[in-house]
């Protein structure tokens, strides 16, 4: 079985990192899940980020925080769904399930 890969998100100026550790990953066999919290939510409107989420196996934003930054909850970014605008459990579910954890 591949390897897992969490990658927690809380920086803006990591969306290309983020890309380019996915596509290794990916590359690899890995399961890779990345989650977005505080400011880092203000990246899921950068055009980027669509591409991002068909790259990963599950993205999701904090939907807390995304309103924190200022925005709508019925804002749905691009490639998300409304299912993916979810909770901090997600950080859970990195820390817990995956075999690797990253934080940038």
């Amino acid at each position: 079985m591949a390897k897992s890969l969490g990658i927690f998100v809380t920086t803006t100026d990591s969306l290309n990192h983020v890309i380019g550790i996915v596509k290794a990953a990916k590359a690899k066999g890995s399961n890779v899940k990345v989650f977005f919290t505080w400011k880092a939510t203000t990246l899921s409107k950068d055009p980027a980020f669509p591409g991002l989420c068909e790259l990963a196996d599950d993205v999701s934003i904090c939907v807390d925080s995304y309103k924190k930054q200022g925005f709508d909850v019925d804002d749905i970014p691009e490639g998300l769904t409304a299912k993916k605008m979810a909770t901090q459990a997600q950080h859970g579910i990195i820390i817990e399930d995956f075999d690797c954890y990253l934080s940038l």
